[in-house]
């Protein structure tokens, strides 16, 4: 419980002054630093407003904040220079049409450019709790970069609320350290999270997949449209996970129902052990009653939380930021595109690089596969002009869409095109392919075999099944990208396998086989492989495939189990799988090939519940399955 010292207003009272008095002492020409986020002093930011007749070439430093920014209005524009860190919604506009500056830095290294004088402060406009009967205030819900300025600047005036939290972590200040404090006692800003729209959600999904049990997890910062707060929606997803971890820069009221959920406990992270680590929340009242005097709850500076030194140290560290943009190489756009800025470098650097070098870390990148319209693909061969890359093609790792997630790092380009064009919108594949080919990117001989990335119906494709010893198998529609892995399964197949799947005893499989095994033609065909997680993303374990004679309306089935995976059921489940897909396609039945000694697969067969005619001849069943 926070010792408050009730008389802290007669004990400091050579300090305290009004919103107006306070502003009094800023000058022309000076640099001011207002506080982040929802943590925004905002009745001293109206005090300083109030004075723009009075001032002029007054630059105002800020990492993002949520308040209207009344300074940042046209007809202001000669009294006040912003110049942010992040660009937020409120001071967007005034950049983007040239009357304000943007910054790109990573935000690990803005506390060192206060510290260091490259970036003096004037003045510090910040928000605190009221001080303790040891002297001691609190930054409460931004300690972030807040910490730094006010370490380092002239005159840091406090607006004094008895509504900001008191947060545990590294968030105190003397109150001798700060020149002038102004009483106030009004609400925090607030900030209310909105419904999850659809491709949200299936973004979400597969992001929450890559997320494992006994993760420590940072949700990046910034938003995009028509898909809003993607990495807190993330979160909505991590509910069923055990053991997480949190280590970001920024809370939402999300955290709440993660830790209620028992899905957050930290009790397996490195550093921090059993806290939830963070330098500033956004939210809602109740989410700042709930970090008020909570010890699971540790509020560090950004120079603590963005260092990806210690991001790396933690097992297990997974990031998920935001990108507006990714070529085909890899190359991922974050704070702008064609010249036009957006947002900012914010941390997604620091945490990309820390998750990259965690022991089972993992880097994500997630956007929708399109701009709002629909119009356009952020998967582009070629980056618009003017566009910044943020995180090079050199350190992404996961990139993931609604369409699914592509593994890049380590990657060759060929593989890399393959990977990101499985992931953009079926509208842009056919065309990304193309200029792919055109690019150089691909070999020239597979011209004309972009179309076959576009799979109808590719989520009805998707489905799971579990396996006795609680393993889940996924399935999906074959892709490109999994040559490789296909390569692995056929080799691994023992020759028994081989020969009851392909009958010959083949030792070795041409780059042509391999290929018809992955290019599809899905307009007629349908491939499904079953796939475990495994060190390098996935692994192969189960192939099914059935080939349309579109006189009979049948057609041809097979498929393939890893051997290791025999026995469990997956032959059968795969199986019924392609009928489902089948019947929904409007064929009406299959047909298929068996060795005598193929037992297994005459029982899938057999057993299936439809009408089954069969015949032998030279060793082999001919089966008709009429469904």
């Amino acid at each position: 419980m926070v010792d408050y010292d009730e008389k802290w207003q007669e004990r400091y009272a050579d300090l305290i002054a009004t919103p107006r008095a306070a502003l009094a002492h800023v000058r022309p020409g000076q640099r001011v630093f207002v506080g982040t986020g929802c943590g925004e002093p905002v009745d001293l930011v109206a005090a300083l407003t109030a004075r723009a007749g009075e001032l002029a070439d007054v630059e105002i430093v800020q990492l993002f904040t949520k308040g209207v920014a009344p300074y940042a209005e046209k007809n202001l524009a000669e009294c006040f220079r912003i110049n942010s860190f992040f660009i937020g919604s409120n001071v967007r506009r005034l950049i983007q049409e040239g009357l304000g500056d943007y910054t790109p830095i990573l935000m690990s290294d803005i506390p060192r450019l206060f510290h260091s004088g490259r970036l003096p402060i004037d003045v510090a406009l910040i928000q605190v709790t009221p001080p303790d009967k040891r002297g001691k205030v609190n930054l409460g819900i931004s300690v972030d970069i807040v910490k730094a300025a006010a370490e380092n600047a002239s005159l840091v005036i406090a607006e004094v609320n008895p509504n900001m939290p008191w947060v545990h972590g590294d968030a105190l200040l003397d109150v001798y350290d700060l020149d002038i404090l102004v009483p106030v006692d009004t609400p925090l800003i607030e900030r209310r999270s909105g419904p999850v729209p659809e491709i949200s959600e299936k973004i979400a999904r597969h992001v929450a997949a890559l997320v494992p049990n006994g993760a420590t997890v940072e949700f990046g910062m910034g938003r995009i449209r028509g898909v809003g707060r993607l990495p807190q929606a993330i979160q909505l997803f991590l509910h069923d996970k055990k053991d997480l971890g949190v280590h970001t820069e920024m809370l939402t009221d999300g955290i709440i129902d993660l830790i209620r959920s028992g899905a957050v406990t930290g009790v397996r992270k490195t550093l921090d052990r059993g806290r939830v680590t963070a330098s500033f929340c956004m939210g809602s009242k109740t989410l700042y009653d709930y970090v008020n005097d909570n010890p699971l709850f540790c509020f560090r500076p950004t120079e603590y939380v963005n260092d990806s030194n210690i991001i790396g140290k933690q097992m297990k560290m997974v990031s998920i930021n935001l990108a507006l943009e990714v070529d085909l190489t890899g190359q991922v756009c974050s704070d702008s595109v064609g010249g036009k800025f957006f947002s900012g470098i914010g941390g997604q650097v620091d945490f990309n690089r820390g998750a990259a070098r965690s022991q089972g870390g993992r880097a994500i990148i997630a956007m929708p596969s399109t701009k709002e319209s629909g119009a356009q693909s952020r998967i582009v061969t070629i980056l618009t002009p003017g566009s910044g890359v943020v995180v090079s093609r050199g350190t992404v790792h996961f990139v993931v869409t609604e369409y699914g997630v592509a593994f890049l790092h380590g990657k060759s380009i060929q593989e890399r095109v393959m990977a990101l064009i499985s992931i953009a919108h079926p509208n842009f594949r056919e065309k990304l392919f193309q200029e792919a080919v055109e690019a150089r990117y691909i070999r020239p001989e597979m011209a004309g075999l972009g179309g076959r990335f576009i799979v109808p119906g590719e989520e009805s494709m998707r489905t799971t099944y579990l396996l006795d010893n609680g393993t889940q198998v996924s399935f999906r529609s074959i892709q490109p990208t999994d040559e490789p892995n296909m390569r692995d399964l056929l080799y691994d197949l023992s020759q028994e396998t081989v020969y009851y799947r392909f009958m010959s005893r083949q030792k070795r499989f041409t780059h042509r086989q391999i290929h018809d095994f992955v290019y599809i033609d899905h307009r007629k065909d349908v491939a499904v492989v079953g796939t475990v997680p495994d060190a390098a993303g996935e692994e192969i374990v189960a192939v099914g495939r059935y080939f349309l004679n579109e006189r009979s309306n049948k057609a041809e089935v097979a498929f393939v189990i890893r051997d290791e995976w025999q026995n469990k059921g997956i032959g059968t489940f795969l199986f019924k799988h392609l009928i489902t897909i089948a019947r929904r396609n409007g064929i009406s039945g299959f047909t298929a090939e068996v060795l005598r000694d193929n037992r297994r697969m005459q029982h899938i067969f057999n057993h299936s519940g439809y009408k089954v005619q069969s015949r032998i001849e030279e060793g082999v069943y001919s089966y008709v399955i009429d469904f």
